[in-house]
């Protein structure tokens, strides 16, 4: 039986109603202890740890641009760089554990905050690993000048795995099966397929030619349909082709897979260039041989592009003509676009030494016969 009170008027609470006010006054004093000091805390270390760690980011970084300067190799030059904007996401990462740790917060509170944390370090990780690697690749490229382009299809391929990688990482850490959305993304990847037929082709094209090494960035390459031009990229869906007008020409990687073209920068740059030249019969073809290759030879000091070795050479090609004595006077150049400097210079240099020497380089003539009455004709003129 509750006892009464002394005046008998109020009934004093049992041990139910005396556990419950209890625990009702316990519940306030957690949720004020939760609003003054286990949240103020946690949210203090926060903004000093974030501050520090900015601060010893910022010296620790100072020093190592310093020191990578200083040295000859550029690959901790690369690393430097590839940590700087990671570095501010582990400062607040790191932050925000130190904060956790030093908190009485409830584990509903800690708990997504943790997942928080992790999923920062993971995306901070990814992206430096995104870009360490792809300055890596170009700078590799740069240094090895292998046939593939710093940029486009295979720095895009290279860096997108790595993201679809953290990607699916980062859904593992939250949670989400990744079976189950891969075995979505194969169902619908094949309708996708079917719907995208054309640009899987391109892509699938672009990488058979970069493996293929066919064509390159940089080749001097000419179409079948005649347009010709320096390859300036492969990206995943075209080939950038730009003409000596510097007009670019857009190619499908399909439509150029299939097509027959010419590559003037394979198996070398270095390329033959012959100049015909015609003289009169009156001519001495010993003295037009000498005179062609002396001429050949003191311009590939001075004509950029024209080779000194191999050595020029001439040789009695085509032969005779309707009216002259043919000849073709065989150059090395650098690569194609140095044949058109080089025929300028040549053809300048071999046209003043023959009108110093004398030799004739003749023009066209026909021999026409006019018959004036039956069965006789008039004498022979020249034309």
């Amino acid at each position: 039986m509750p006892l009464a009170d002394p005046g008998g008027l109020h009934p004093s609470p049992g041990v139910g109603q005396v556990s419950m006010a209890a625990a009702q006054n316990g519940e306030k004093e957690e949720i004020v202890s939760f609003g003054d000091t286990a949240l103020i805390l946690p949210l203090a270390m926060l903004l000093v740890g974030v501050l520090v760690l900015l601060i010893i980011r910022s010296t620790i970084l100072r020093v190592a641009q310093r020191w990578a300067r200083e040295t000859s190799t550029s690959m901790d030059d690369i690393l430097v760089d590839s940590l700087k904007a990671p570095s501010l996401f582990w400062c607040c990462a790191i932050a925000l554990y130190l904060g956790l740790e030093l908190s009485q917060l409830p584990s509903r509170v800690v708990q997504p905050l943790s997942t928080l944390m992790y999923v920062i370090l993971i995306a901070s990780f990814t992206l430096a690993l995104a870009n360490l690697s792809g300055r890596l690749f170009r700078n590799y490229l740069q240094s090895s000048n292998l046939p593939i382009p710093s940029s486009g299809l295979a720095y895009g391929i290279l860096k997108g795995s790595i993201y679809v990688a953290g990607f699916l990482t980062i859904l593992s850490v939250l949670g989400v099966s990744i079976a189950p959305l891969l075995t979505a993304l194969g169902v619908g990847g094949l309708a996708v397929a079917l719907a995208l037929q054309d640009t899987l082709a391109n892509l699938f094209a672009g990488v058979h030619i970069l493996m293929e090494k066919s064509i390159r960035v940089g080749d001097f390459i000419k179409l079948e349909s005649g347009q010709e031009g320096f390859v300036d990229d492969i990206t995943w869906r075209t080939t950038r082709l730009r003409m000596l007008p510097n007009n670019m020409v857009i190619i499908p990687n399909s439509a150029l897979s299939k097509s027959t073209l010419t590559n003037y920068s394979l198996p070398e740059k270095r390329m033959s260039l012959l100049v015909p030249v015609g003289v009169s019969y009156d001519c001495d073809p010993d003295r037009v041989e000498r005179l062609l290759v002396e001429e050949a030879v003191a311009a590939a000091g001075n004509v950029p592009g024209l080779r000194e070795e191999p050595a020029p050479f001439v040789r009695f090609i085509p032969g005779f003509g309707d009216s002259s004595l043919n000849f073709t006077l065989i150059c090395q150049v650098d690569e194609f676009v140095d044949q058109f400097l080089a025929q300028h210079e040549l053809r300048k240099r071999i046209f003043r030494r023959f009108r110093d020497e004398g030799i004739e380089i003749p023009f066209p003539q026909r021999t026409v016969h006019i018959r004036t009455t039956a069965g006789a004709s008039s004498p022979v003129q020249e034309l």
